[in-house]
């Protein structure tokens, strides 16, 4: 495909098409005239060999290649205002500019809340935005992380995109307050008996990896969107979960839950911001991942220690 011989305007109304799947709406939506739309949806349909959009009754509706179509030309015209937006200089105490990053509830309370206050500080007029990663994010990153400004997530969960490490963390285990089976400490039996409430899918949540590593599938009775609706889900039942310790006071302070430590030597966390290469020569990209290092840096050692030795066995 020769990018020079098309008109990039087409993916514009190739979007408020499929989208609007009506060419008076899109057309409204772009500032173009009925006719010029028209104009444009003969083009798209020359060069695509297809309806795109085709005539139902008094409305159209998507064929098959325009519904293929609809969310990668919104993504290209996401990717499209982002390398138009690049900029050579910037000063984050003068200019306004709103960032993008994908996180888990964890990732946002932990390093995002540290993030946001060093802006506020230092550039008031930056605006930041927190959006909840769907899972499918693993499938499919650099299409995503090219519409963004960053993903926060550990290492060893995706590759092949370049990263700014922020901090360290560790594995703890939640139990009930009251739990009638647990005293003191966690065994691997435990592990393997006891119900789990876990953090995404079961197959693909971080308890079931780290316990696969030693031979273990946890048995599953519920699953959450969100790391902070853990300790609710094992409060007053038999279940266990493991939660990082950057978020165990927390846990505690919200919910009838002890923290545990992991009977084996669960794998730490190493967290990351994730972005794609077409940001790299971008000064206020640049500027972010910098404050981004800056900032993780602040939270290294910076864990809860207390809480886990007042949860071991009395020497």
């Amino acid at each position: 495909m020769n990018l020079s011989r098309l008109d990039l305007n087409l993916v514009v109304a190739l979007r408020a098409l499929l989208e609007e799947r009506n060419v008076t709406r899109a057309g409204e939506r772009v500032g173009l005239s009925q006719p010029a739309m028209s104009a444009a949806l003969s083009r798209l349909r020359r060069h695509f060999d297809d309806e795109l959009l085709a005539r139902t009754g008094n409305s159209y509706e998507l064929t098959p290649l325009g519904t293929a179509l609809r969310d990668r030309s919104a993504t290209a015209c996401d990717l499209l205002e982002r390398v138009f937006a690049s900029q050579a200089d910037f000063d984050p105490a003068a200019e306004s500019r709103e960032f993008t990053l994908l996180a888990s509830d964890y990732g946002a309370a932990v390093f995002g809340a540290a993030l946001a206050r060093a802006l506020h500080r230092e550039a008031p007029g930056v605006r930041l935005a927190f959006r909840h990663p769907a899972p499918s994010v693993v499938e499919n990153t650099a299409t995503v992380l090219s519409t963004v400004d960053g993903l926060l997530m550990p290492h060893g969960v995706i590759d092949g995109l370049p990263a700014v490490d922020l901090f360290s963390d560790r594995w703890l285990c939640l139990v009930a307050e009251d739990h009638p089976e647990v005293g003191d400490e966690l065994t691997l039996d435990d592990l393997a008996r006891l119900p789990w409430a876990v953090y995404q899918r079961p197959y693909d949540a971080p308890a079931a990896r780290q316990l696969s590593m030693i031979g273990i599938s946890p048995r599953v009775e519920v699953s959450v969107q969100t790391f902070q609706l853990l300790p609710h889900m094992i409060e007053g039942t038999h279940r266990i979960g493991m939660i990082q310790e950057r978020l165990a006071r927390t846990a505690v302070r919200s919910a009838a839950v002890r923290v545990l430590p992991f009977p084996f030597e669960a794998v730490p966390v190493r967290e990351a911001m994730w972005w794609h290469p077409v940001h790299a020569q971008d000064a206020a990209h640049i500027w972010l991942r910098q404050k981004a290092a800056e900032v993780g840096a602040t939270l290294t050692g910076d864990g809860g220690d207390d809480l886990v030795r007042r949860a071991d066995p009395p020497s």
